[in-house]
């Protein structure tokens, strides 16, 4: 991400209570993971395995979280963190039903490590907000 738009998504960061030294190195590795996470789960929802609506709910919540951490505005963070648990909770179960198929499949292997990479970015998040509170 390039300075001037780490510069606004950090001014956006010190509206929140309690928020203001948020590191935006963790921030932006958690959103180039969710970002990552989305785009496996969808190429894995097309393979037609019975893990392809877990991938596709994954994807949403993965853009979702991706998007809701770059506009800052009206973010408590009580909603930031159950937006993280709601994300950390659909990698998982997509994780553990793509992981069903990885011997096999790839696609589900790739998209079960990216699962897992976009977990440990939001629990790098919480832990980092539990930090500073």
């Amino acid at each position: 991400m390039d300075a001037m738009m780490m510069g606004a998504m950090s001014k956006d960061m010190m509206s929140m209570p309690g928020m203001q030294s948020m590191d935006m190195a963790v921030m932006q590795a958690c959103m180039d993971a969710c970002s990552a996470c989305e785009q496996a789960c969808t190429v894995c929802s097309t393979q037609m395995m019975s893990c392809a609506t877990a991938c596709m709910n994954c994807a949403d919540m993965c853009n979702t979280m991706m998007r809701s951490m770059m506009r800052m505005q009206g973010m408590t963070p009580a909603v930031m963190m159950s937006m993280l648990d709601a994300c950390i909770a659909m990698c998982e179960m997509t994780m553990d039903e793509c992981m069903e198929h990885a011997d096999h499949s790839e696609v589900c292997k790739m998209c079960a490590q990216s699962c897992k990479a976009c977990m440990d970015a939001c629990m790098a998040v919480k832990d980092m907000m539990m930090a500073m509170s």
